[in-house]
């Protein structure tokens, strides 16, 4: 092919697609150029663009589908490792970069049931993560209030059935739910990623600022052993467990959002536990056996 005729096909300049085919051919893709009136571009007899086959595409697939955030296992994870090292220069940057581009958190926040669905425009935003290029985002904040910005994707999170942008800003790091995304410009500059950023660290500690606002209360009590496992289940990263008291009881802390809600969801652990703080979930707590005595005694 001429490059013309690569140009045309791509849809972007003739010597757009000159300089990319002269890079391809300096990063170890088997093209040369042919000159004269039947000359143009061609691929070596019988070669291929590497040693799996795969087209930039599928290897982005493969790797975001086997990165941290999967569920595959470790002997598929290695083996695409192995893989990578098959694939051309061009191929192996974005490949590695999808493996890093998304974390899946399947603990929803708060009791929601609404089932996932796919936002409009997470496939732009990925793109952008795995690319590294900052885009112009149009956003609709919880107020309705619609606003633009440039921002810096370093990757994408889905957290129960909600998907979220994790950005650099000029405010500095922010988070943004996709779902409320109204537009994705691409500027076509690098990302500036921060040293040592690590998707899954960043957002563990999102996650847990996001969790202390949501539930700034803090209850103190006792709980017997073998009563530890009921908290667990019952309130999950809001309990904290300490250590044991000299009646061989264990310290725990239980955060929630009021002390009324909280003294609701502890009234009926009576047998495990004894709520020794705050004063004000303590008299919640006997408020309401007072009102489950004067209805059922």
């Amino acid at each position: 092919m001429t490059a013309a005729e690569v140009a045309r096909e791509l849809e972007i300049s003739e010597r757009t697609a000159r300089r990319d085919l002269d890079a391809l051919g300096m990063a170890g893709v088997p093209v040369y150029s042919v000159q004269g009136r039947r000359g143009g571009w061609r691929l070596v007899g019988g070669a291929r663009t590497d040693l799996s086959g795969l087209t930039a595409s599928e290897a982005r697939a493969l790797f975001l589908v086997a990165g941290p955030a999967s569920s595959v296992t470790p002997v598929v994870k290695a083996a695409l490792r192995k893989l990578v090292h098959a694939l051309p220069e061009p191929f192996r940057v974005q490949a590695e970069a999808a493996a890093s581009s998304l974390v899946l958190d399947p603990q929803r926040w708060g009791s929601s049931r609404i089932e996932p669905r796919r936002p409009r425009f997470l496939d732009e935003l990925q793109d952008a993560v795995i690319r590294g290029v900052q885009v112009r985002l149009g956003y609709v904040d919880r107020e309705h209030t619609e606003t633009e910005r440039t921002v810096h994707p370093l990757g994408i999170v889905a957290k129960g059935p909600s998907w979220y942008l994790v950005s650099s800003t000029e405010a500095g790091r922010r988070t943004f739910r996709i779902d409320r995304v109204s537009s994705v410009d691409p500027t076509g500059d690098p990302v500036h990623r921060p040293e040592g950023f690590d998707l899954g660290e960043s957002w563990r500690a999102i996650a847990d600022e996001v969790d202390r606002k949501r539930t700034p209360l803090e209850a103190r009590a006792v709980c017997v052993p073998h009563g530890i496992g009921v908290l667990r289940m019952g309130f999950g990263d809001r309990l904290e467990v300490g250590g044991s008291t000299a009646d061989g009881r264990i310290e725990v802390v239980i955060r929630g959002s009021n002390e009324g809600i909280l003294a609701g969801e502890l009234a009926g652990l009576v047998e495990w536990i004894e709520v020794t703080g705050p004063p004000g979930v303590r008299d919640h707590l006997a408020s309401i056996g007072n009102a489950l005595i004067e209805r059922y005694a």
